[in-house]
């Protein structure tokens, strides 16, 4: 299993007592398959995805990512951790304004120390397979919401993550384009090998899911 949640509880301060946001949840996601989180708002799928991307540190329980163990990691590993092996798709696209498609992607890459020259094929590589070939030199204006979307999908893959994180990305977007985006998280997951978590409000896909579980009061049913 690429992303394994074990017995995982995460508690947070409440005035004098604490709020259960994940309540002993466990979930495996196998390298090349989607599952898909659903459930109404508070019921803790945006804390699953947290603690699964290292943002949040649980009270108990165990996260492994790609072979590794989270639970020992400092901050800095941590962070090297999310660089190198997790990617994160936010329900925003929140692109620098003054970047092109081509330099979001590339800013990953140099995060990462890899270079420049490199990092542009990659860049190119990746926008070439959301369908943006043609955008690469295409600011965030000159784009449309499920451009910019498929940009920060791309984005999430430069680092060629193990671990594809995905927040509400059809949230701002009508049916036709939120389909289009929905079929391309699925044939990246299949492509790139990728255990993808997705949350999601829109049941109308969850057929294509390889699997789907759902949230109510920090728990999985």
């Amino acid at each position: 299993m690429t992303l394994t949640l074990t017995d995982v509880t995460l508690t947070y301060p409440d005035g004098d007592a604490r709020l259960t946001a994940l309540d002993d949840v466990t979930l495996d996601v196998p390298a090349g398959s989607l599952t898909a989180v659903v459930g109404p708002s508070g019921s803790g799928k945006s804390s699953l995805l947290a603690v699964a991307a290292t943002l949040v540190t649980a009270d108990r329980g165990r996260i492994v990512v790609d072979g590794t163990d989270t639970g020992a990691l400092s901050r800095a590993e941590k962070a090297r951790l999310r660089r190198e092996r997790i990617g994160i798709v936010f329900q925003q696209p929140n692109l620098p304004a003054s970047l092109s498609s081509a330099e979001q992607l590339q800013v990953m890459a140099h995060l990462s120390g890899r270079p420049p020259r490199r990092a542009r094929e990659r860049a190119l590589e990746l926008l070439d397979a959301v369908g943006l070939a043609d955008k690469a030199d295409r600011r965030p204006h000159q784009l449309s919401g499920g451009q910019r979307q498929r940009v920060n999908i791309a984005r999430a893959l430069m680092n060629d993550p193990a671990v594809l994180l995905v927040d509400e990305p059809t949230s701002a977007l009508d049916h036709e384009r939120g389909a289009a985006v929905l079929d391309l998280l699925v044939a990246l997951t299949r492509e790139r090998g990728t255990a993808t978590v997705l949350v999601t409000h829109d049941r109308a896909h969850l057929a294509r899911m390889d699997a789907v579980v759902a949230m109510a009061d920090g728990g999985l049913g």
